[in-house]
């Protein structure tokens, strides 16, 4: 395989994504919502939050 092909290829695949946030960082979000959810949880709102909450639990 030349090089030109070999480039080629590379250019057709795509690129592997980094992660955004780190675990450490969604340890962090989860105690912030869970604050958060102290204060909003007698509003509409409060089931978005918790429900926020526990799928940032599945991560960690």
């Amino acid at each position: 395989m030349s090089k030109n092909e070999a480039e080629k290829k590379k250019a057709t695949q795509p690129e592997r994504s980094r992660a955004v946030f780190s675990q450490e960082d969604f340890d962090l979000i989860r105690v912030a919502v869970a604050h958060y959810l102290q204060v909003v949880r007698d509003q509409p709102e409060a089931m978005k939050y918790s429900n926020l909450y526990h799928r940032l639990g599945r991560i960690s």
